[in-house]
């Protein structure tokens, strides 16, 4: 089973692995398209003012900028501890078991814009690079979607992706009977069901963290939905390609009101 993510913008500072090597990384067939935009990333940080406006920074995000000069020298730390916000601290990877961890490691892949799909514990730097940025001559959907495509292609049994479509663009999973899309949306009282944009990412980490724990290589979808079912998740068949997890109103209700007095979710 592969179980793919989104990243998330932010990171969280430090490491202590030592500097980038992304040679080490899941699917060394990416390896050349991985240097390509580290080069093309370390170049552009040497102008602020076109950093700014291809990584579309705020005047408060200048720091970020920093982080890219950094990036083939700063501390290194496992991918799924380097990603913050919603999702991620939903996950909250750090505190997984050893097992989980391994089993992480064995069976999670996070896709980066810059680095293409990584391991959960391939270890990388902290940098700003979004499936928006823009980088001279490089255009991402060409220069990402073929390559990933085909590296997901080889991938045996079942893959769950859990990633947002702008990702999916930059690199389609495989279509195939045993390779879906995970959708959150909610259900009302009528049974009509709408897609979530801001809570689905909480309801993804909780997913993800429960399908680490369970430690199971599901190997097609209706083994994937039977447990999800003895876990206390409503996942069911969607679309064609496509597996909903149904999240009740009341829970976004109640989510919506706690969030409301903390600050904005990421």
């Amino acid at each position: 089973m592969l179980v793919l993510l989104p990243p998330s913008e932010t990171k969280r500072d430090g490491g202590s692995g030592g500097p980038l090597g992304v040679a080490a990384f899941a699917y060394p067939a990416l390896t050349a398209s991985r240097l390509a935009l580290v080069s093309a990333l370390g170049d552009l940080s040497g102008d602020t003012d076109a950093s700014i406006a291809a990584l579309k920074l705020g005047p408060t995000q200048l720091a970020e900028i920093e982080r890219n000069r950094e990036l083939e020298t700063s501390p290194t730390m496992a991918a799924v501890d380097r990603y913050t916000g919603v999702l991620y601290d939903a996950l909250d990877a750090p505190s997984l078991s050893e097992a989980a961890r391994s089993f992480a490691g064995d069976h999670l892949q996070i896709h980066s814009a810059l680095f293409g799909p990584v391991g959960a514990l391939d270890l990388i730097p902290a940098y700003r690079f979004s499936h928006d940025s823009k980088l001279p001559g490089l255009p991402l959907k060409k220069h990402w979607s073929s390559a990933i495509a085909g590296v997901l292609t080889e991938t045996n049994g079942l893959v769950l992706d859990l990633r947002s479509e702008a990702y999916v663009h930059l690199g389609p999973a495989p279509r195939r009977e045993d390779s879906v899309f995970l959708r959150v949306v909610t259900e009302a009282e009528n049974g009509q069901k709408r897609a979530l944009n801001h809570f689905n990412k909480k309801s993804k980490g909780e997913f993800t963290r429960a399908l680490l724990q369970a430690e199971r290589d599901f190997s097609n979808v209706a083994e994937l939905l039977d447990w999800a079912r003895t876990a206390g998740f409503r996942l069911h068949h969607g679309a064609p390609g496509e597996v909903e997890l149904v999240v009740e109103q009341l829970t976004i209700a109640q989510l919506a009101e706690r969030s409301a007095s903390r600050r904005p979710l990421v």
